[in-house]
């Protein structure tokens, strides 16, 4: 009953910047938390950012300062503005939305399918 399409990645110089998007559709819980999660090559999955509907945040220490998570709330759409991006960055990352707020960590909810950003040096 929730699809979450995600878009916007790719390829990108280290330094610049790209913009992630994600839109959930179906029986969306007024009250909750999307984010986003990725995972690098030999890397465990780790949360990158993730916002509630009522506007709390959470970053990871290692973006702090470079990336900057949005949301829409009418169109249950989040986004994911990456700037000053390093080769560390690279990863599959992945949109999650869960009920309820201040769910900034755990497997469950519901997954996009991930999209691909590579960082080259």
């Amino acid at each position: 009953q929730v699809q979450l399409v995600e878009s916007g990645g790719g390829l990108v110089q280290a330094g610049g910047s790209l913009r992630l998007s994600c839109a959930a559709s179906g029986s969306i819980a007024s009250f909750n938390t999307m984010g986003w999660y990725r995972q690098g090559p030999g890397k465990q999955r780790e949360l990158v950012a993730a916002i509630t509907s009522v506007g709390s945040t959470k970053y990871a220490d290692s973006v702090k300062g470079r990336f900057t998570i949005s949301r829409d709330n009418a169109k249950n759409t989040v986004y994911l503005q990456m700037n000053s991006l390093k080769p560390e960055d690279t990863a599959v990352y992945y949109c999650n939305v869960k009920a309820g707020l201040n769910r900034w960590y755990g497997i469950d909810g519901y997954w996009g399918q991930g999209t691909q950003v590579t960082v080259s040096s």
